[in-house]
């Protein structure tokens, strides 16, 4: 899957953007890194912006063309550069742009978009999801209580958005840009916050006019921004794709038709693995073969069943060979081909990494790819398979290759949920009012009651793919994200599971404690538990938790209910399951470097 963030071409100018704390740049997930209008610590753990419509003011007074310019940047990420293909070389004396988007793009649908144009949902995940349009900006951290012991913070989430919530900012200042000029937007983020007093406004924004902090960060953005002409180029793009190998393809280069549905966001899929009939093919066969674990005793599908939408059904950990166990549920496995990263703390970079390593965890099929290539070598039906996917001999590359272009074919998008959504069916009354309660907020202040799930769960993928705590009780000693990056503010932070299938994946959490759906909504309605990386916008609920009567629970899970797939419909073969098949209604997704879209777009 290609970066979200490429980088400008050398000879067009681009843009980048710097946020700075109180001293200098901005340290992400550092209290006191900002403050407030009462001068209260801060840390910030997101900030998220889409811009639209950067133009430059020529000497006479005219504007640069800005029609069609989107950008999104994250905070997390800086010096990642957008192009500016409208900014021709020449001096001039203003810049333009907005925080937000335009009425035509923020009611689009934003599905059908190229899978690496800046607005697709799941570049920058702030599409509000079935409530239609974007966040703008996405401002989440934690903050000091007044008089409060040490370590004892709260959470706020502040996210600006609506069309009447668009932020128009003019900068003057003389700008002389060259080919390949960079400009560097800085946003102060102390500036931004200059008129926000938590205590008094409150941890939550709902992009209303009469909200006290919309209004005070819409003030604090005119005045947050500076820019200025850098002459270093940007740096080059960190490949995501780096090690893969060159495209093979084998005698059969049929296309495996993926169907992906019109309501579910275009993808890109490898542009060095098309997957085809052969390719998916044999990466189900492998899925299913023994041959890959040390002692012939474990599959892939022994821990990825599909009656359980490739989870391990009723199991909080799974048993490798002689029957050792680990630590962490495992994951089911659909919709693969719109993330990132994997695992529980995302430590692979790529699906044919992720499908690679259980072959040699210790715990799991404990051998060695090297045995496992010669096992199959052996095999005249295998080699001929590998022949005729790849065109080569059975390898470890090209096991991972197989075996990622099977999963990439399990896609789960036909639920009633789905049909709903498309008035093919409708939802009972207790599901229409557990659908309410997800999609609402939690703020007693603002006379919000909800159970502000789609934070976390929004769109309709139902994660935002996102590393978060949200607030288990610690067990053991898995530090989580922690482990992989070795940064403390990710620890307790796990993988946000899609909530599809949710109600044929039990147990859940990533250590599988709780049993039912109505254990998981009892732990966010009142189990939480206070740290400093708990999420934002669970950390900003009351202490006492959201006090959901008990009909709203029951409608809660009922709805739930209905993200279950309706056909797990088994291919030719031994190919295993295919969730959401020939009946969801769309077109064949193409591989190719995001430039074409699951509805066929050119």
């Amino acid at each position: 899957m290609p970066c979200a963030f490429a980088a400008a071409a050398a000879s067009v100018p681009s843009l980048q953007l710097q946020v700075v704390g109180s001293a200098g740049a901005l340290k992400i997930n550092q209290l006191g890194a900002v403050a407030d209008a009462k001068r209260r610590a801060l840390a910030i753990t997101r900030l998220d912006l889409l811009l639209s419509g950067f133009s430059l003011q020529r000497a006479e007074g005219s504007w640069t063309d800005a029609n069609g310019w989107h950008a999104f940047f994250r905070a997390e990420h800086p010096g990642l550069a957008q192009a500016l293909p409208g900014a021709a070389p020449g001096n001039y004396v203003a810049a333009r742009f907005s925080v937000g988007v335009g009425p035509q793009a923020n009611h689009a649908d934003p599905n059908r978009l190229l899978p690496d144009d800046p607005l697709h949902p799941v570049v920058n995940g702030l599409h509000w999801g079935w409530q239609g349009g974007y966040v703008f900006m996405a401002l989440e951290g934690h903050w000091q209580f007044d008089n409060a012991p040490a370590g004892s913070t709260g959470g706020f989430s502040y996210h600006l958005a609506g069309d009447d919530n668009k932020v128009t900012v003019t900068l003057p200042g003389t700008l002389a840009v060259r080919p390949g000029t960079v400009l560097q937007l800085r946003l102060n983020a102390s500036r931004l916050l200059s008129r926000v007093d938590i205590a008094k406004d409150g941890d939550a924004t709902h992009s209303r006019q009469q909200d006290r902090v919309v209004r005070a960060l819409k003030a604090g953005l005119g005045q947050a921004f500076a820019l200025e002409v850098i002459d270093r180029q940007p740096p080059a793009e960190a490949s995501a794709r780096a090690g893969r190998l060159p495209s093979h393809r084998g005698r059969d280069s049929q296309p495996y038709p993926l169907n992906i549905g019109a309501h579910m966001p275009s993808v890109s899929l490898p542009d060095d693995n098309p997957l085809t009939v052969s390719g998916v093919a044999l990466g189900a066969v492998l899925f299913q073969d023994r041959r890959l674990s040390r002692d012939a005793s474990v599959s892939c599908a022994s821990c990825h069943r599909a009656p359980y939408a490739m989870a391990d059904g009723g199991k909080a950990v799974s048993a490798g060979i002689g029957g050792q166990t680990g630590t962490r549920n495992a994951m089911p496995l659909f919709n693969l081909a719109w993330a990132r990263e994997f695992f529980w703390d995302g430590r692979a970079k790529g699906l044919r990494a992720q499908a690679l390593e259980p072959i040699e965890h210790p715990q799991e099929m404990a051998a060695t790819l090297p045995k496992v290539v010669a096992k199959l070598k052996t095999d005249p039906d295998m080699r001929r398979r590998f022949q005729q996917a790849f065109g080569g001999p059975v390898s470890a590359q090209r096991i991972g290759l197989a075996l990622e272009q099977y999963m990439l074919s399990l896609v789960a998008q036909d639920s009633k949920f789905d049909r709903v959504m498309t008035s093919a069916d409708r939802f009972t009354p207790a599901e229409k009012r557990g659908f309410d309660l997800f999609l609402t907020e939690h703020d007693p202040s603002q006379g919000l009651f909800g159970a502000d799930c789609f934070h976390c769960h929004g769109g309709s993928l139902f994660t935002n793919q996102q590393f978060l705590n949200n607030g288990l009780p610690p067990r053991g000693n898995d530090l989580g994200r922690e482990a992989v990056t070795g940064q403390p503010a990710d620890r307790g932070r796990f993988k946000t599971p899609s909530l599809r299938n949710v109600a044929v994946t039990a147990p859940y959490m990533h250590d599988g404690r709780f049993q039912t759906l109505e254990e998981v909504v009892e732990h966010y309605d009142h189990g939480l538990i206070r740290s400093a990386t708990l999420d934002p916008n669970l950390a900003k609920h009351p202490l006492r938790g959201l006090g959901l009567s008990g009909d709203d629970k029951a409608a809660l899970v009922a709805f739930l209910r209905t993200l279950t797939e309706t056909s797990l419909v088994a291919p030719q073969g031994r190919a295993g399951p295919r969730l959401g098949g020939p009946s969801a209604q769309g077109q064949s997704a193409v591989a190719g470097r995001g430039r074409q879209a699951a509805n066929g777009a050119p």
